[in-house]
């Protein structure tokens, strides 16, 4: 990593700022001499100058260099110590360590012969120990503080070191790109599927260095991922790893500033200076400033900010004294107008990552949580027992849903705090094998907790659920993980009485201490938010007949009336009605944040689960018939457009135990006849569904497996329901199937959505003409890596070639293959010469059999070989009207050792 240490050419010893503090001699003796032996004139400081300005001596010195040289009392020469103009520090606390006069003068000896400063050794070095001690003092700190992992509450839960339990995530460098409307489990199941070997992974010590090959200092680094996917303990581990002076040593000063603490400070207005000694106080001793410490700042959470963040702001601040509000003081620090060589590093879910413009960052990373691997080793860390957690590991991989959750760190921790418990206790009920009946387990396993603690008992076990479940379901629809003491109080919940709700569901609901100005209150993961949301809905219709969904929208007249008719008798609420409201509802978020919830809301409903939740609370009896709500799934996906709204209905109908759609596909997939099969379009997303959930990684997709014939109406209806398959496969076969220009657009779309993934796309025989040119924008993205790529048969236009030309010489490294057979190109051929001569071309095999080719564009061809002939091998010039001599000019080269040409027709 590039040294982003600063250094300022005209301080000749930085830090020498407090020199003769403590001395009482006021007439001290520095003589300078000068190479040819003359005297300079000396200058004499008196005992109360605290600071000496050196940039007036000599000012047109830019890279002095000098030594010193003790003089003692008696004349003896001393052994001279050298500085460069580039050190920041200097530990003089060994030098003479034998002598015991304690007063040195210094002799500065320049080749001009100027007179220097006095430097008086005994108050360098105590000032350079009392920095050092201030430094291990702050390191010190730092590591009481990270040096446990909480997983669960910091009061109630168990701490762990951290070292004993860490596994190293999985963290690949990335790019801004477009938000992901997915709920974020969602794109967990996504990235599940890809392989990791892919990318180039990043170790958390290493997010300032750059990969081999970058040639750029990296100043500020955006590290984005879903919630508990590990961020904040990657933040933690990289800040252990420096305080245990283990890792970035070059770094003197961390200051981790969570964005949910300055959200304490929001109405506040002080200086940089102030803002670090309130959150450490240690600093009121030190002078932060670019050339005293070298510093990094942490901005964890930058999805939790509650600040305005306004980066266009003409507030400008360079000087760390100077007053402004917090907001105005990040911006600032952050665009690098304060303290320009500090570090910045932010950590932030992907949908608020782009709070921070692209221009100020210069690193962006992500944070993909546990690949298979690291899954198993974390298990193997946590339980100490090995066949345990080998049984452990074996459960969790029989159910698909929950194992592709496990590259969650933070769902590893709940499975195996509930696995760990029922397996080793041999417990008699049924073992997890669903979402909601993991969370169900792990709020009882808490909830017993409780009772094995002295607390008081002020509420209920019930009530308790239904209030945080009422904080979580409010919290959720306006969109917030974190919360205060005023979003408590409106559920009814006693603040002071805080910690005793935390201590009810210990691990579940997490109390953070900020500074003294209030307490910021959250729980421990978005999914334990959405399943107490869930709950409390669940229960709020069951036990008192109300539709929560109405205390958030706005309600028609007729349904004011059916309510008010169901509460005011003792005809209970259809819980089918309200399953049908919340699945309208998730599929109208544009984001999809309700979908995890709609899943553990119909989990809730299975008699297998009410028999569970009987021994946590009082419920009314109820028979529940969730038949209707089953066939409403089913309908909604016959009739809606977007598949990848259909795979969560898929995993609404597993949480219900209805697997009828996915059994049936099974065994067209089993039996090798699904292309001939008549499928339904609720079918169809089935068979996107299961693809997609199985254990075996999708390698090839080929239109033709799937359908019979050449329809092409089939082949691009299926092409549509099948686009989310298409997109994590490694090899796109699509020849012949009707694409057209909106087609083809959706296509590049799915394709851009993971562009390092592809390798070989054919799109032969499809009547492209210009809409090739949409291709274009996959092609010269940096991360597209493809390597096959047939066009033949496509009607390409003279503007779709010089399109697709400019695309593959903007991204020459990886394309191997390119076959343009069959298309009109003339001497539009001629385009590609470019291509061929770029020293940075790889391509290695080139059809371009009946293409209208003219002797001149195959000359051109020749010429472009001539220039870069070690990679073409094999090159197809059939049914081409071209000349003999055209001919014998590649033959020649097919011949000539020199030439990788090995296979030519013509």
């Amino acid at each position: 990593m590039e040294d982003t240490k600063t250094t300022n050419n005209e301080d000749y010893s930085p830090g020498f700022s407090s020199l003769h503090q403590e001395r009482s001699d006021p007439e001290p003796s520095c003589v300078s001499l000068r190479s040819d032996g003359s005297m300079g004139h000396p200058v004499h400081f008196n005992s109360g100058d605290t600071k000496i300005d050196l940039s007036s001596v000599h000012p047109k010195r830019s890279k002095p260099e000098f030594s010193c040289v003790s003089l003692r009392s008696d004349g003896s020469m001393g052994h001279p110590v050298h500085f460069n103009s580039g050190d920041t520090q200097t530990d003089l606390s060994s030098f003479h360590q034998k002598r015991s006069d304690p007063e040195l003068s210094c002799v500065s000896m320049r080749s001009d012969g100027s007179m220097g400063h006095p430097v008086h050794f005994k108050c360098r070095e105590k000032q350079t120990n009392l920095r050092q001690n201030l430094i291990n003092a702050f390191r010190s700190n730092l590591l009481k503080k990270f040096e446990c992992l909480y997983e669960g509450t910091a009061e109630q839960g168990n701490p762990t070191l951290l070292n004993e339990i860490y596994t190293e995530l999985y963290i690949t460098e990335s790019e801004s790109g477009e938000i992901s409307h997915e709920h974020e489990v969602r794109q967990i199941e996504t990235q599940s599927r890809r392989s990791a070997t892919e990318d180039t992974a990043i170790k958390c010590r290493d997010i300032f260095t750059p990969l081999p090959g970058q040639n750029k200092a990296i100043r500020t680094v955006l590290t984005k991922g879903v919630a508990g996917i590990g961020k904040t303990v990657s933040v933690q581990k990289f800040i252990l790893d420096w305080a245990e002076q283990k890792e970035n040593q070059d770094v003197q000063l961390i200051f981790p500033l969570p964005f949910r603490e300055i959200n304490l400070m929001k109405d506040k207005t002080l200086s940089l200076s102030d803002l670090l000694q309130l959150f450490f106080p240690q600093t009121k001793e030190m002078e932060i400033s670019s050339d005293k410490y070298k510093v990094l700042f942490i901005f964890d959470g930058l999805d939790e900010c509650r600040l305005s963040l306004d980066f266009q702001s003409a507030v400008r601040l360079c000087d760390v004294s100077e007053s402004a509000s917090v907001d105005v003081l990040l911006t600032n620090l952050i665009v690098g107008n304060l303290l320009p060589s500090a570090l910045i590093w932010i950590t932030s879910r992907p949908a608020a990552a782009d709070l921070v413009p692209s221009e100020c960052v210069h690193r962006v990373t992500e944070v993909r949580g546990f690949n298979d691997p690291q899954k198993e080793e974390y298990f193997s860390k946590r339980i100490s027992d090995q066949s345990l957690a080998n049984t452990i590991i074996s459960h969790l991989k029989s159910s698909r849903s929950l194992y592709i959750m496990c590259h969650i760190p933070v769902f590893c921790w709940i499975s195996a705090t509930v696995l760990e418990k029922m397996l080793s206790e041999a417990e008699t009920a049924e073992i997890p094998k669903t979402l909601t009946q993991m969370y169900t387990h792990f709020l009882i396993l808490q909830t017993n907790n409780k009772h094995q603690k002295d607390y008081e008992e002020k509420v209920t076990d019930e009530d308790m659920i239904l209030k945080l479940g009422k904080v979580a379901f409010q919290q959720l629809m306006k969109g917030n993980l974190i919360f205060y003491e005023e979003d408590l109080r409106e559920c009814g919940i006693d603040v002071a009485e805080a910690s005793v709700y935390s201590g009810l569901c210990t691990q579940i609901f997490r109390e953070e201490f900020g500074l003294y100005q209030g307490k910021v209150f959250s729980f421990v993961h978005l999914s334990i938010q959405e399943h107490l949301a869930a709950l409390y809905v669940h229960l709020s219709c069951i036990n008192h007949n109300r539709y929560e969904f109405e205390e958030i929208n706005k309600q028609n007249l007729w349904s004011k009336v059916r309510d008010y008719l169901y509460l005011n008798s003792s005809q209970p609420v259809p819980l089918s009605e309200l399953h049908q409201r919340a699945v309208n509802e998730a599929l109208q978020c544009k984001n999809g944040h309700l979908d995890l919830f709609l899943r553990f809301l119909l989990g809730q409903s299975v008699e297998s689960h009410q028999i569970l939740l009987q021994g946590l609370m009082k419920m009314k009896s109820k028979s529940i018939q969730n038949n209707k709500t089953v066939e409403y799934i089913k309908k909604k996906i016959r009739t809606i457009d977007s598949p990848e709204k259909s795979i969560n209905l898929f995993h609404c109908l597993n949480e219900l135990g209805d697997h009828s759609l996915e059994e049936e596909i099974q065994q067209y997939l089993k039996s090798g006849t699904l292309n001939e099969a008549k499928l339904s379009s609720s079918q169809w997303s089935a068979v996107v569904f299961v693809l997609l959930t199985s254990e075996k990684k999708l390698e090839e997709f080929d239109i033709n497996e799937f359908v019979a014939g050449n329809n092409k109406t089939e082949k691009l209806f299926i092409f549509k329901k099948l686009l989310p398959v298409i997109r994590e496969c490694r090899s796109v076969q699509l020849s012949n199937c009707g694409l057209t220009d909106e087609g083809c657009a959706v296509l590049v779309s799915a394709l851009r959505s993971n562009p390092e993934h592809l390798r070989e796309l054919n799109l032969s025989e499809n009547k492209l003409r210009d809409s090739v040119t949409l291709l274009t924008a996959l092609l010269e993205d940096p991360h597209c890596k493809l390597e096959k790529l047939g066009l033949s048969d496509c009607g390409l236009t003279e503007e779709g070639c010089a399109a697709l030309a400019s695309a593959l010489i903007s991204n020459p490294e990886h394309l191997r293959e390119l076959n343009l057979s069959e298309n009109k190109l003339g001497d539009s051929v001629t385009l590609f010469s470019a291509l061929l001569e770029d020293p940075f071309c790889q391509l290695e095999k080139l059809w371009l059999i009946d293409c209208g080719l003219t002797d001149e564009g195959c000359v051109a061809l020749a010429s472009a070989l001539i220039s870069n002939p070690e990679h073409l091998g094999y090159l197809d010039l059939s049914w081409n009207k071209l000349s003999k001599s055209t001919g014998k000019l590649f033959s020649v080269m097919k011949d000539n050792p020199h030439f990788k040409l090995n296979t030519f027709f013509f």
